[in-house]
């Protein structure tokens, strides 16, 4: 199985991971696969969006990182029993608009995710890519 070699409560380069055997591996753990390609934005703001967009997150979501912590923690543990995830980021931007401290901002919020599921013993992988 693919996922074997990979801590269930991390945040890592997607590297030699494909996108396609990663949604598999999540289908055959009975995950959620949440996935994002973020090639088209180039700031926080347009990266906050693509988020939201993609994992369909509320009307109401705050388009900010507490927000995006809210929504990838507790939103999701209320609304009842979870058992993991598979979380993609792909194609981050790297752009002066949105900087290696822009980038270390979002992945900090993925890692506080992780270890927010991890207390619960629930597998929380989350792989991105850069563009």
């Amino acid at each position: 199985m693919l996922l074997q070699t990979v801590r269930p409560n991390i945040v890592q380069a997607i590297r030699a991971f494909r996108v396609d055997d990663l949604l598999s591996a999540a289908q055959d753990l009975g995950h959620h696969f949440l996935y994002a390609n973020l090639s088209s934005a180039q700031t926080k703001q347009e990266v906050l969006e693509g988020i939201a967009q993609a994992f369909l997150f509320p009307p109401h979501f705050g388009k900010n990182l507490d927000a995006l912590h809210d929504c990838m923690t507790d939103l999701v543990n209320k609304s009842g029993s979870q058992s993991g995830f598979v979380v993609v980021l792909e194609q981050l931007p790297d752009s002066p608009r949105f900087d290696r401290e822009a980038r270390e901002q979002l992945l900090d919020v993925f890692r506080d995710a992780a270890d927010f599921w991890g207390e619960r013993k629930i597998p929380f992988r989350c792989f991105y890519s850069f563009q």
